[in-house]
């Protein structure tokens, strides 16, 4: 799965040109625009296709840090750009399929965590309920960098991150036309680098996360537990060490195409990091911060 990331990236080029030569037929374009969503807030859709059926295909393509993701999804300490581009296909009426790609830099450091996701969601209108694998991972194998003071570098304070796969669920009830929940779900391994300050190479993780969104306003809370994969625990680790925590985050999309986010990583965590000549690991220590983003 490691390739999966690049395959789908390279699969995206043909259709964003054919996306692109769309508007020369206007009585099309204008039709193909009516049928298909074409408003995902800061998502900008293109449609590519459309049968007699119902069917359509879209092209997505998003240019932003701010992403209510899935529980497995690295929340807060966001990176400085962030885009992602995806396929949308609706199979039958509210059936549709998806096919996603992300990569995320920073401006003063080389390295690019790069994301993955292939799934597929019902939505009956009032509710929707989707499965997904997603991958992701840091080509460079290297360790990500320290995006604010004190904060270690990596992923969920891992600082020798390599690579992570997962199967999500996701589940949302509109309340109505501006108000909604969502649930998720999420169980996944998360490898190292090699000579990692753990002595390991994988990690299980599970993670559950509940969202309330109203209007602009999104608030989202992520429970996540990490602990060695059974019969591969060594070094400094036992086989029965596990740590928990909780994150909270609030984001707030205002009216001129920006977004202002508020929240804390691990406001309550438990269990005992192994202490390394860097700090400890992986690191808990609570981090709030606030960010906010301007799409030009």
């Amino acid at each position: 799965m490691r390739r999966l990331s690049a395959l789908l990236l390279v699969s995206l080029l043909p259709f964003a040109a054919v996306g692109q030569s769309a508007p020369g037929n206007d009585a099309q374009a204008r039709q193909w625009l009516q049928a298909a969503p074409t408003d995902h807030g800061d998502t900008n859709v293109v449609p590519l296709w459309r049968s007699s059926r119902g069917q359509w295909l879209t092209l997505s393509t998003d240019h932003s840090e701010v992403d209510g993701g899935g529980p497995m999804a690295f929340h807060g300490l966001a990176a400085d750009n962030v885009f992602s581009s995806g396929l949308h296909y609706q199979l039958a009426p509210g059936v549709q399929a998806h096919a996603d790609v992300s990569a995320s830099s920073w401006v003063n450091h080389p390295t690019r965590l790069l994301g993955s996701e292939v799934g597929a969601t019902y939505n009956s209108g009032r509710y929707s309920v989707g499965l997904s694998v997603g991958t992701n991972e840091v080509p460079q194998r290297t360790a990500l960098p320290r995006v604010l003071p004190g904060a270690a570098p990596g992923v969920d304070g891992l600082s020798d991150f390599d690579s992570s796969a997962q199967l999500n669920a996701r589940g949302r009830v509109a309340l109505d036309s501006k108000t909604g929940i969502d649930l998720g779900a999420s169980v996944g391994r998360i490898r190292l680098l090699p000579g990692n300050l753990l002595g390991v190479d994988t990690l299980d993780q599970k993670a559950l996360s509940f969202g309330v969104d109203r209007g602009p306003v999104t608030g989202t809370l992520v429970g996540r537990t990490m602990q060695p994969l059974a019969g591969s625990a060594g070094g400094t680790l036992g086989a029965d060490q596990r740590w928990t925590s909780i994150d909270l985050g609030v984001t707030w999309r205002l009216p001129w195409q920006g977004a202002l986010s508020i929240g804390a990583q691990n406001l309550w965590s438990s269990g005992n990091a192994v202490n390394t000549p860097v700090g400890p690991e992986p690191d808990q220590s609570r981090t709030p911060y606030v960010q906010y983003h301007q799409d030009l």
